[in-house]
């Protein structure tokens, strides 16, 4: 079963909770995610969650940000965008998984949960672009 489903939310931590529903409402369509449903939220929500810190700043905005959910050909894709700063992909990294300390790992757990993570800045409609890609 292929499906594309995508919803817009406030940049704001608040959205969060509003964003881990609408994946799981999505994930839950096909019975291959079952078993991986929790990590793939977490993947989502720790980017979403990144999204508001470091795109924003944590600061205050009437943007949204896009959440697009694909699952076509084995592959599941999700793709976040954004307008906030310009992400540089090339600062965009884990902090060691032993180098204990409150936060900062959220590119840690993606990294190790998605099989692909694409940093894209500047579409058309968007600043920032983010997929995440897990193959079935």
């Amino acid at each position: 079963m292929a499906f594309k489903e995508f919803k817009e939310f406030p940049v704001e931590s608040s959205s969060l909770k509003e964003i881990r529903n609408f994946a799981r409402e999505v994930l839950a369509k096909e019975p291959i995610f079952e078993s991986s449903m929790d990590d793939i939220v977490l993947a989502l929500a720790e980017a979403a969650q990144n999204i508001v810190k470091h795109a924003y700043n944590g600061q205050p905005t009437n943007d949204t940000m896009k959440v697009d959910i694909n699952f076509e050909n084995n592959q599941l894709t999700i793709e976040l965008f954004d307008k906030g700063s310009p992400a540089i992909p090339q600062n965009i990294k884990p902090r060691k998984i032993d180098d204990i300390k409150a936060g900062g790992l959220g590119t840690f757990f993606i990294g190790q949960i998605m099989d692909e993570v694409i940093f894209k800045i500047s579409t058309t409609d968007w600043v920032n672009h983010l997929t995440l890609k897990k193959n079935y």
